[in-house]
């Protein structure tokens, strides 16, 4: 049986059973993600910005449509995370404006607001890419508008638009050769279509329960929060299987054949232990071929006891454990923090807010200039309400925002336009080098914008290289790359892989550094000691002794070293 209008009631329903689906899916689509980097995951993202509007739209009584579109618009635009969350946020921005004054929504409401949701998210991003999220909106859109001429049934309109956006999703790697390399359809697409389906279901009766699971909407991503790593790294783990059993012995097995059995073992594995006795032998090993080990043994008599355990995946799920505990510390800490009375600071011309991790980085901002810190970066997207915040926190005229990240820029912009007392200006910087450059060449003397310009200018002229692991095996730029390898990440592209951290940021380096290098900055993270940063600074300093080579403590998580050339 169809329906042909939704009203508020049916409309908050919808939305609450979409904010069910794309959070129960969150995790599926995070493993879409294309690049293999611990970075802030599309579906974390986009679950964090419904949620956050969903938070809103849960706490209306007996709404009307003006009132719920007030409350799915400014709860998303406010909770936005991330580029895909962002874009989300301005989907719901764009249909919301068409439905604020309706009692109740047609299809040619329907199609209208989706069609302006899609202008509005295509207008937010400064060059739109094909292949991503825009399409598949744009797509659902355009077919929403010929459905509409053709049928007053919603839920027939609806089906139809879901099926057509489901194709348009699976043209995506068609459109992005990255896609098609990885073997994978958009993420940020992939979770616009379960906001969809998710409201269907809530059209329909499929789902009743519309109950928002309570502190959802206020944590942060549980995956991604900044994990320091355990003492066992997943890219020192060069033989991932541990190996234990018991040789219960059939044969003769002297000296020599003990000796050529662990020469074997050693081959083909590392941590290596065989103790033996006149009936058994007891072997544990590190290897990535166990059955190579047990296919051996076999021959000296049976087995027992046999056990492999992959000590990548218990590692995982050691560092999945280490960051829900952090976030919750953390979560704690913002808490204690937030209650404290800050001091009111003196009005300036000038302020400046960066997004930073890590104390030492965070103390570099701050004896550049940097008046406000916001925690976050790769790991951890600020939404935009902690903009909003911080600009809150900063008393000047104008202020400067250096996201750092290019998966903040978009939330950064979102903010300064919703703020009018202040003029709001966001340097697009990609990385934390360039954001440093950028604040280190502001000049009070000029002009908002001559400083615009010479700081994009100099941020420009740094390159960078990220050196991370990887949490998929893929293929990027050409090079073959395995779970647990180490990355070097440039401005443009994969410049290095390795199994070696140093050795990775060597490779990085001498892809970076040509004869116009003068400056080489090394920021060391939280799992680098002193002692290892020292000696791989000093290795560049021998190998490129053409350039200048300083070592800073950046005290960054996830990211080893973060490389700065100029």
């Amino acid at each position: 049986m169809g329906i042909n209008c939704i009203d508020a009631a049916s409309l908050q329903r919808a939305f609450l059973a979409a904010a069910r689906e794309l959070e129960a899916r969150k995790e599926w689509i995070n493993e879409l993600n294309v690049f293999p980097v611990p970075d802030g995951d599309t579906g974390t993202n986009m679950s964090l910005t419904i949620m956050a509007a969903a938070k809103e739209v849960a706490a209306l009584e007996n709404p009307n449509m003006k009132d719920l579109a007030r409350a799915i618009s400014s709860g998303s635009l406010r909770g936005a995370r991330g580029n895909s969350g962002v874009i989300l946020s301005q989907l719901f921005r764009g249909f919301t404006k068409e439905i604020k004054n309706v009692d109740a929504i047609d299809t040619t409401t329907l199609a209208n607001a989706m069609v302006r949701g899609t202008e509005t998210a295509y207008k937010a991003v400064m060059k739109p890419k094909e292949g991503t999220i825009l399409t598949v909106a744009k797509g659902m859109a355009d077919k929403a508008m010929e459905l509409a001429a053709q049928t007053d049934d919603i839920l027939e309109m609806v089906e139809e638009v879901i099926r057509h956006g489901d194709y348009v999703l699976s043209q995506t790697p068609e459109m992005l050769p990255v896609l098609k390399q990885a073997g994978v359809v958009d993420s940020g697409g992939q979770g616009l279509m379960q906001v969809v389906k998710g409201g269907f279901d809530g059209l329909t009766g499929k789902v009743s329960d519309f109950k928002i699971p309570g502190e959802t909407a206020d944590l942060g991503p549980s995956r991604t929060e900044a994990v320091k790593r355990s003492e066992i790294d997943t890219a020192d783990i060069r033989f991932g299987y541990c190996t234990e059993f018991i040789i219960n012995l059939e044969k003769e097995f002297g000296e020599g054949d003990e000796q050529a059995f662990k020469s074997y073992l050693e081959s083909i594995g590392d941590s290596l232990v065989v103790v033996s006795d006149d009936e058994i032998v007891k072997v544990h090993v590190h290897t990535n071929h166990p059955g190579l080990a047990f296919e051996k043994a076999l021959t000296f008599g049976s087995l027992s006891r046999m056990k492999v355990d992959n000590m990548r995946e218990e590692h995982e799920e050691r560092l999945i454990k280490d960051a829900e505990k952090l976030a919750r510390e953390q979560k704690a800490q913002a808490k204690e923090k937030a209650a404290e009375p800050e001091p009111a600071a003196e009005h300036k011309k000038y302020g400046f807010i960066a997004v930073s991790c890590g104390e030492g980085l965070s103390e570099i901002f701050k004896g550049i200039g940097a008046d406000y810190l916001i925690e976050g970066g790769q790991t951890m997207n600020p939404s935009t309400e902690d903009m909003l915040n911080a600009i809150d926190k900063v008393s000047a005229d104008n202020i400067f925002i250096l996201p750092n990240n290019k998966n903040i820029i978009l939330a950064a912009q979102q903010a300064s336009s919703l703020v009018e007392d202040k003029n709001i200006i966001v340097i697009p910087s990609k990385t934390v080098p360039q954001g440093i450059t950028a604040l280190v060449n502001f000049m009070p003397d000029l002009s908002v914008a001559e400083n615009v310009a010479n700081m994009e200018r100099e941020m420009g002229s740094v390159k960078t290289a990220q050196i991370t692991y990887a949490v998929r095996t893929t293929n990027i730029d050409g090079m073959d790359i395995e779970q647990g390898d180490i990355m070097g990440l440039g401005d443009h592209g994969m410049l290095a892989v390795g199994k070696s951290v140093e050795g990775t940021a060597m490779a990085a380096l001498k892809a970076m550094i040509d004869e116009n290098s003068e400056l080489v900055t090394i920021y060391y993270g939280s799992d680098i000691g002193e002692e290892d940063a020292e000696r791989m600074a000093d290795q560049a300093r021998a190998q490129f002794p053409e350039a200048e080579i300083e070592l800073q403590c950046g005290g960054q998580p996830i990211y080893y070293y973060l490389i700065s050339v100029e």
